[in-house]
C-alpha cells in the first residue's frame, strides 16, 4: 500500500522538477532582443499605434465612399398645428384685405404622421479629401518610423543590460581567483607562524585583505542578481524568470575600424531622429497643401426616397403610403470667411520653415554626437587596453614579491601591497571594460548602425 501512495508522489515530484529545469532558458544577447520586440511594453505600444494609424488611414478613406442614412419618425400630434392665410369665405374673387387677421384653413397637419426614409451622398470632388488620404498615408510611415525608434532603444537597453551581467560576472571570475590565491598564502602563512618562521602581523594583514575581498564578493554576487533582474525588465520579461546568458565577453569585438565611421558623410540619414523628421516635414507640407485646397470648391451628389404615411384616425394610418424620391447635386463655393483661410495658410507655412530648420538642426546634432561618441570609445579603449597591461604587471609584482618573500630577501608589507595594488588593477580594469562596452554601444547608436 505504502508503495502505491509513493508512486504518484515520485512522478509529481519528477514532474515539478522538469518544470523547474525548463523554465531556465537560454538566452544569447540576439535572443534577449527579439525577445524585448516581442513582449517590451513600448515596442507593443508602438506596434499598437502602427495599426491604429492603418485603421486611421481606411477611415479617411471612407469619407470618401458613398455616405448611406436610414431614418424613421413617428408623430403623434396631440394639437394638431394648422395652415393660415388670408380669408377666403367670400369667395375666392373677393378682394382681399391686407390689413384683416389671418384665418384657419381646413387643411392642414393630420394627428399621425410616420415616415421612413433613404439618403444617400457622394462626394464628388473635394481638394482636402484627396490631401487627407496623402496625409493619412505620412501618418502611418511616421507610426512605423515611431515603431522602429522604439525598437532601437530597446535594443540599446537590452544590450547594455546583457554586458552589463557578462561583466559582473567576470568581476566574480577575478574575485574568485583572487581569493583562492590569496587564500593559498595565508594558509602557508598560518603554517609558518605557528612554527615561528613569520610574525602574528602578518597572518593578521592577510586575513584582513582576505574577508575584504570574500565581502566584495558577496556585495558583487547581489548586485549580479539586481544586473539580472534589471535585464529582465529590459526584455519585458518577468523578473522571477530564471534564465542563462550563452554569450561571452569574448564573443564582443571591441576592436573596430573606426575610419570605417568616418568614411560615411551621410549617415546621418541611419538615423531614426533624422527620419522621423522627415516625415514630420512631409505631413507641415502636406497640411500647407490642405489649406490651400480648402480655397477650391466640393461637389457632391445626394439622393434619397421616403415613404411617408398620415391618417387623423391609426387604423387608417398605413392604407395608403405617399413616398417621394429626388436626386439632386450640391456645389459648396468658399467666397468669403474673413480672411481665415488664408491666415491659416500662413501658419502651415510657418510651421514648414520650423521643420526644415529642426532637419538642419538635428542633422549637425547627430554630427556631433557621433563625433563624440567616437573619442568617448576610443578613450575607453585606450583605457581597457592600459588597464589590461596594468593588471598583468600588477600580477607579475605580486608574483616576484612572493617569491622574494618566500625567499627571505623581502617583506610581508610588500607582498600586501602587491596584492591590494592587484585588487585595484582589477577593479580598474573592470570599470574600463564596462565603460568600452557601454561606449560601443552608443557609437553604433549615434552611427545608425543599430535598426
Amino acid at each position: 500500500m505504502k508503495n502505491i501512495l509513493l508512486i504518484p508522489l515520485l512522478l509529481l515530484g519528477t514532474a515539478f522538477t522538469g518544470f523547474a529545469q525548463q523554465t531556465a532558458q537560454n538566452f544569447s544577447l540576439q535572443d534577449c532582443i527579439n525577445y524585448a520586440y516581442q513582449h517590451q511594453d513600448s515596442v507593443v505600444n508602438a506596434g499598437l499605434d502602427v495599426k491604429s494609424a492603418d485603421y486611421k488611414v481606411r477611415e479617411t478613406i471612407g469619407t470618401g465612399l458613398p455616405q448611406v442614412n436610414g431614418a424613421a419618425s413617428f408623430q403623434d400630434y396631440l394639437r394638431t398645428p394648422v395652415s393660415v392665410g388670408p380669408d377666403f369665405s367670400k369667395g375666392f374673387s373677393a378682394p382681399i384685405n391686407p390689413n384683416a387677421p389671418l384665418v384657419p384653413f381646413p387643411i392642414g397637419a393630420v394627428k399621425y404622421n410616420n415616415t421612413y426614409s433613404l439618403t444617400a451622398t457622394q462626394l464628388l470632388f473635394s481638394g482636402t479629401f484627396l490631401v487627407g488620404l496623402q496625409a493619412a498615408k505620412t501618418y502611418k510611415e511616421l507610426s512605423q518610423r515611431s515603431l522602429v525608434r522604439s525598437k532601437i532603444q530597446t535594443n540599446v537597453n537590452v544590450t547594455k543590460a546583457y554586458y552589463q551581467v557578462l561583466v559582473s560576472n567576470e568581476q566574480i571570475k577575478l574575485l574568485d581567483a583572487n581569493i583562492n590565491q590569496l587564500k593559498q598564502q595565508l594558509d602557508q602563512t598560518t603554517q609558518q607562524n605557528k612554527q615561528g618562521f613569520v610574525e602574528k602581523i602578518d597572518v593578521d594583514r592577510l586575513t584582513v585583505q582576505y574577508n575584504n575581498l570574500v565581502t566584495n564578493r558577496e556585495n558583487t554576487v547581489r548586485s549580479l542578481v539586481l544586473n539580472y533582474e534589471l535585464l529582465k525588465f529590459q526584455m519585458g520579461m518577468p523578473v522571477q524568470q530564471e534564465i542563462t546568458l550563452t554569450d561571452k565577453l569574448e564573443s564582443v569585438n571591441l576592436d573596430q575600424q573606426l575610419t570605417q565611421n568616418t568614411a560615411d558623410t551621410t549617415f546621418y540619414r541611419n538615423r531614426i531622429e533624422y527620419n522621423l523628421l522627415e516625415t514630420n516635414l512631409k505631413l507641415n507640407q502636406l497640411d500647407v497643401k490642405s489649406k490651400k485646397a480648402a480655397f477650391l470648391p466640393t461637389l457632391s451628389a445626394n439622393g434619397g426616397f421616403a415613404d411617408v404615411y398620415q391618417e387623423n384616425h391609426m387604423k387608417f394610418l398605413y392604407d395608403h403610403p405617399y413616398p417621394y424620391s429626388y436626386i439632386g447635386l450640391s456645389l459648396n463655393v468658399p467666397i468669403f470667411n474673413g480672411g481665415q483661410r488664408k491666415y491659416q495658410l500662413k501658419e502651415s507655412q510657418i510651421n514648414v520653415m520650423k521643420s526644415q530648420n529642426d532637419l538642419e538642426n538635428v542633422k549637425n546634432a547627430i554630427s556631433l554626437e557621433a563625433s563624440s561618441s567616437m573619442i568617448t570609445f576610443q578613450n575607453s579603449l585606450e583605457s581597457l587596453n592600459n588597464q589590461k597591461r596594468s593588471r598583468a604587471l600588477a600580477e607579475e609584482v605580486l608574483r616576484v614579491s612572493k617569491v622574494k618573500y618566500q625567499q627571505g630577501v623581502g617583506s610581508s608589507i610588500e607582498v600586501t601591497q602587491a596584492q591590494t595594488d592587484l585588487e585595484s588593477a582589477d577593479n580598474q580594469y573592470i570599470q574600463a571594460l564596462y565603460n568600452a562596452l557601454i561606449s560601443k554601444v552608443d557609437m553604433d547608436k549615434a552611427y545608425g548602425k543599430i535598426q
